[in-house]
């Protein structure tokens, strides 16, 4: 573990693809100093496990949350795809900014008795995929909502009505049972996710990129302007846009790994300018 920690992410099994976007595990080492997890709003919720305590469920976050993880805790992970909470029998609308703990039949002790990391999470996601029979059918409109509103789509918020043949009224009402989020909101967190992905591939590949570089990358996301783009990252990351690459950076340097969740949205920009 470089700098005394490590975050590795990895794609979900197969059966859970269409719910949970990544899994993850990250340990801090025993003689680290208390790690400072910042949790952003992307839309959906997370499932995590400290090994050795109850799982905790973190619902759809409207804001940045921070979380201190102690020396020498291992964590499992799973973040689950926006309008998903009937997966694990729950109201999105109801978990908005909350976090409880979610311990279905012992789970945790279940995980903590797993032989390493890597087999906790497989056990997490096990759990899952034994879920998904008795899990009703989702929304059929939230699938091409989202789709329709994540980075370097064509479309707009406004044209939503036109696209998913429905009425402004019940696209509201249906976004926010699913999601608890407005159709506005969820398009503002899904397109900062787009930044979070070109930010973590840029400092993957040589370190945090310049001014000219944000000017860029506001106008290809569809930011009126790089001060609108700082605006989102303050609300959504706590941080102004620069500030928060460097944060990326020091971050990434002790030994994260997030190509998992940027390579799949970074896919979508590609496919659209080919």
């Amino acid at each position: 573990m470089n700098g005394g920690q490590s975050y590795v992410e990895r794609p979900p099994v197969p059966l859970l693809t269409g719910w949970v976007s990544v899994v993850w595990t990250q340990q801090i080492g025993p003689a680290a100093a208390p790690y400072v997890q910042r949790n952003l709003p992307h839309g959906g919720m997370e499932l995590t496990c400290v090994l050795g305590e109850r799982p905790r469920l973190t619902g759809p976050l409207s804001m940045l949350s921070l979380e201190i993880l102690a020396p020498g805790a291992t964590l499992v992970g799973v973040r689950l795809r926006p309008g998903t909470a009937a997966l694990l029998g729950l109201s999105a609308p109801e978990l908005v900014d909350r976090q409880v703990e979610w311990n279905p039949d012992h789970l945790g002790e279940r995980l903590a008795l797993a032989p390493s990391p890597e087999a906790a999470l497989d056990n997490l996601q096990h759990e899952l995929v034994g879920r998904l029979a008795d899990t009703p059918a989702r929304d059929p409109l939230i699938g091409p909502l989202l789709h329709h509103l994540q980075p370097w789509q064509d479309g707009t918020v406004g044209a939503l009505r036109e696209v998913l043949y429905v009425s402004e009224r019940q696209l509201r009402r249906r976004c926010l049972a699913a999601t608890g989020f407005a159709p506005k909101t969820l398009h503002m967190m899904l397109r900062f996710q787009g930044f979070l992905a070109v930010a973590q591939q840029a400092v993957a590949e040589g370190g945090v990129p310049g001014e000219d570089w944000l000017a860029r990358v506001a106008d290809d996301l569809g930011y009126a302007d790089q001060s609108h783009l700082h605006r989102e990252c303050v609300r959504l990351a706590g941080l102004p846009a620069r500030a928060y690459l460097g944060a990326v950076e020091s971050a990434c340097a002790c030994g994260h790994d997030h190509s998992a969740s940027y390579v799949p949205i970074l896919r979508s920009r590609a496919e659209r300018v080919g």
